[in-house]
């Protein structure tokens, strides 16, 4: 069993902590990438693996990381390096600069770390300012999409981003509102969200703001498109048998990587009437489950957030 890792007011519970310690399998003397490190809860339990002879990488945009990440290096004997920036950005230059990892983690999303601080903008449940920036020092905020993209692209990014039902309603009322004035607060977006929608569809599936406010984000961090330039410099990087594991949150982010993994195992790409291969091309990673790894229902109990998380993990050949 692991470490008991209970949340506080700055920290998060790491979710599926057991499923990733078990199949990364740190081992001493290894390098680990932890490409999402946010309050680093993954990091500390895969770094205890490595009984102060390895390497863990650390990578975030979030500049607030770098008292977490000190306490972190503070606590272990492992060599750690922690790198600012977008994950693919930073990946791609570690590939280029001939790094290698035997083990990479995304945790994708948004952190509790960052919803639970009004002042990011990231929720729907407490009126701030809105913004959603996981690097703060990014020119561009929800604050500027909401008040500055057309109807029809706030519509596609709604149906998109956050499957929303009512993407085309939401998008003509927050344009018809910011006619009058701009929005500057999350408070104010909620309520023309929920005001566009009809009334019994706010008493559904959870929070009414809560597909619109996942889109918003998904779009002003380029989320979808950093996970699909990640994903293959990541891979690059990897020592053959070495471990790759994604969690993710909503359909969109797994699509990707189970995209990604499948064509990786397939191998050859002749076609289906061929009587046999002439590509020659081997699968070159195998996935340790079909299906993707969910929280237990214990997990469930202590830590609510878990619930839709996805976990894959696969093992470069």
């Amino acid at each position: 069993m692991l470490p008991s890792v209970l949340p506080t007011e700055s920290d998060h519970v790491p979710v599926l902590a057991e499923e990733i310690v078990s199949l990364l399998d740190p081992r001493p003397g290894e390098t680990i990438v932890d490409a999402t490190f946010g309050a680093g809860g993954h990091s500390s339990l895969l770094a205890a693996r490595l009984r102060g002879d390895g390497k863990l990488i650390a990578i975030d945009r979030d500049p607030t990381v770098a008292p977490y990440f000190e306490r972190l290096r503070r606590s272990t004997a492992a060599k750690l390096r922690l790198l600012h920036g977008e994950f693919s950005q930073v990946l791609e230059q570690l590939a280029d600069n001939s790094a290698r990892a035997d083990a990479i983690l995304f945790d994708l999303g948004v952190s509790s770390m960052q919803i639970d601080r009004p002042e990011r903008g990231f929720s729907y449940a407490t009126d701030a300012p809105l913004d959603m920036r996981m690097d703060p020092s990014s020119d561009f905020s929800a604050r500027e999409l909401v008040n500055e993209a057309s109807e029809r692209e706030l519509t596609h990014i709604f149906r998109s981003y956050g499957e929303e039902r009512y993407a085309k309603q939401i998008a003509r009322a927050i344009v018809r509102r910011r006619r009058g004035q701009p929005f500057e607060r999350t408070g104010e977006l909620v309520e023309t969200i929920k005001a566009a929608i009809p009334a019994p569809a706010r008493f559904g599936d959870g929070h009414p703001a809560k597909r619109v406010f996942q889109a918003l984000r998904i779009a002003v961090n380029d989320e979808l498109g950093s996970l699909e330039a990640a994903l293959p410099a990541a891979f690059s990087m990897l020592r053959p048998g070495g471990r790759l594991a994604v969690i993710s949150f909503h359909s969109l982010e797994d699509r990707i990587v189970k995209r990604f993994m499948r064509d990786l195992e397939r191998g050859c790409e002749c076609p289906p009437d061929f009587p046999i291969c002439v590509c020659g091309k081997q699968p070159e990673l195998r996935t340790v489950a079909r299906k993707p790894i969910r929280p237990s229902a214990a997990e469930l109990a202590i830590n609510p957030r878990s619930a839709s998380a996805r976990l894959r993990v696969g093992v470069k050949a």
